[in-house]
């Protein structure tokens, strides 16, 4: 099995030397190394020296091979792919709606029952994904990225260290939150529970989430939220710590809250692998009908 990507460089296109246009594309240097080493890189059909320039007009081929990864092939059984709603799907990535009450991945080897788990049987014998690329909580909903084939996961991880991947949430939040603001408390581990994350907690490391109030209800109020960064828990960490628990957190919320947490990924904005633009694909995954039904 490989994988083999052709891409005609544009007429806009500005000579560039054929190693910095594979930097450009985010492959890592290892990768980068390997196709060298194996002329598995080739300009116009022929292999040409990683010095060299490449022109607009010519095709860039790349070829990768299961052997350039550590993990070609991820060991995840296939289950029912009856829940699976597919938001966005190209040759290369998919995004899907992630329902309420389904962890992201296994934990075990063997489980099943997840969402990597169905989007396996979605995906088929043939396909050798699902790589996953997002997490959200068992009880958040909305878009959730993958890959197909490993080759671009590299590539797709550093769009993500660069924050060239935008995600953004909808949340109902207790209390009147007003205005627009950005919380900046680092996070780390809760050194009295293992399952949660503080703000200045134990490893603390720096956290950016930006918020905008949409809506206002008695004693609740719509946010929509961005992530700068990613760490664990860090939403749901940031509005407990500001007075304005996420409605139905269990873990950081209110223990008199029976309602189902109201945090829903309402946006992925991601650039597209081996393109030389800076364009972007949005997806938008449709609001739960009862996202608003909590009193």
């Amino acid at each position: 099995m490989h994988w083999t990507y052709t891409q005609q460089l544009p007429a806009t296109y500005i000579a560039t030397p054929l190693r910095q246009q594979l930097i450009n594309w985010r492959l890592p240097s290892h990768l980068i190394h390997d196709l060298r080493i194996h002329q598995r890189v080739l300009v116009n059909g022929a292999y040409r020296s990683m010095n060299q320039l490449v022109y607009s007009g010519d095709t860039v081929q790349l070829t990768f091979l299961p052997t350039d990864f550590k993990e070609p092939f991820p060991n995840v059984d296939p289950d029912s792919a009856a829940t699976v709603a597919v938001l966005y799907e190209s040759a290369d990535l998919l995004v899907i709606n992630k329902t309420r009450g389904s962890k992201t991945h296994p934990n075990q080897p063997g489980e099943r029952g997840t969402t990597l788990n169905h989007v396996a049987a979605y995906l088929g014998p043939d396909q050798p994904g699902p790589y996953i690329l997002s997490r959200l909580d068992q009880e958040t909903t909305g878009a959730l990225l993958m890959t197909k084939t490993p080759a671009v996961v590299p590539i797709m991880v550093r769009h993500i260290a660069d924050k060239q991947v935008q995600r953004t949430y909808l949340a109902w939040v207790h209390g009147r939150l007003t205005g627009d603001g950005v919380f900046t408390d680092p996070i780390g581990r809760d050194p009295l529970d293992k399952r949660k994350r503080q703000v200045n907690g134990d490893h603390a490391q720096p956290a950016v989430t930006h918020y905008h109030v949409c809506e206002y209800r008695e004693q609740a109020t719509l946010i929509q939220l961005r992530l700068e960064t990613g760490r664990t828990h860090q939403l749901r960490v940031h509005l407990a710590a500001a007075g304005h628990p996420l409605i139905g957190d269990p873990l950081y919320g209110t223990a008199t809250d029976t309602n189902r947490l109201r945090l829903h990924c309402w946006q992925l904005t991601f650039p597209q692998p081996f393109t030389v633009n800076d364009a972007h694909t949005t997806v938008t995954a449709p609001v739960p009908a009862d996202f608003d039904q909590f009193n």
